[in-house]
């Protein structure tokens, strides 16, 4: 027979995911569709209590927060650019936004809460990078998770090197002595980088995070969605229409391929009723909405 795929051996988990674990999932829109899959299929997940983040230092500032627990306040608030008059922070996806400051703050703070709370007694964590690049708002100095639409002449663009995105990323691990970490690289391309600087961008991150697999063996973990897409997914009928989102079937495929990774053979037969409840569930509203 013919060979039309590249396979991509991704082993199997030391780690692992079970539904007795509780799991963290932080990072790019490709960890939001995973999450979203998982907490449909019955999962103790939280997934991105600020948003979607793209960068390490992003993602390393949002755990830091779910350390502390510091509460956001008005001077976090900030009004979002393009003419809109909803208030959201830097901290934050534009999907946080609100139209007054006070309900801004009153849902990013009931996030926080029961973020916090999930992160301190979670066990696993799942971190999904999408891209090197990042922004340094010019007037307080920091790298934020969203730009807001906001003037670009408010930002500094940067690219993190791979050094500085392994110090970023290790004091998250080190930190957390109690927690394992799946890493993986968002197959998502950021194609406003141009073609070769999205690859310099995801290489980065691949060597960074390959150097902290073998900092922490035992507690931190690869799996190659990115090399999956890339390799054996690789044509345009598994992309949306833009081109450079992962299609529902993509999005599924990867989905099949990490439970081959990291779902305990016991743990099938669970997965299997999960998901005819959630098929049947689909049905039920299907039905009723027609």
């Amino acid at each position: 027979m013919i060979r039309l795929q590249t396979p991509v051996d991704t082993g199997k988990s030391r780690i692992g995911i079970s539904y007795k674990d509780r799991i963290m999932i932080l990072g790019s829109c490709f960890a939001d569709n995973v999450g979203r899959k998982m907490a449909d299929l019955g999962f103790n997940v939280c997934v991105n209590p600020f948003g979607t983040l793209y960068n390490p230092v992003s993602v390393s500032n949002s755990v830091q927060r779910l350390e502390c627990g510091i509460q956001f306040s008005e001077d976090d608030c900030i009004r979002m650019g393009s003419g809109s008059d909803l208030i959201c922070s830097f901290s934050h996806h534009t999907s946080f936004a609100r139209e007054t400051a006070d309900e801004f703050l009153e849902n990013a703070n009931a996030r926080l809460a029961e973020a916090m709370e999930f992160y301190r007694n979670c066990n696993k964590v799942i971190i999904t990078l999408g891209t090197s690049w990042c922004f340094r708002h010019i007037g307080t100095g920091r790298i934020v998770s969203n730009c807001l639409k906001r003037d670009a002449k408010e930002f500094v663009r940067l690219k993190l090197d791979i050094s500085a995105e392994v110090g970023i990323l290790q004091q998250i691990i080190r930190k957390a002595p109690e927690k394992s970490f799946i890493m993986t690289v968002s197959p998502i391309r950021h194609l406003k980088d141009g073609a070769h600087g999205n690859q310099l961008s995801k290489a980065a991150l691949l060597l960074a995070e390959d150097e902290l697999c073998g900092m922490f063996p035992g507690r931190c973990e690869y799996f190659p969605a990115y090399e999956i897409i890339m390799d054996e997914l690789r044509d345009y009928r598994f992309y949306a229409e833009d081109m450079t989102h992962p299609s529902d079937q993509a999005v599924n495929y990867i989905w099949e391929r990490f439970c081959d990774f990291a779902l305990p053979d016991s743990e099938r037969p669970l997965l299997a009723e999960k998901e005819k409840e959630l098929r049947r569930s689909r049905h039920v509203f299907g039905r009723m909405k027609a």
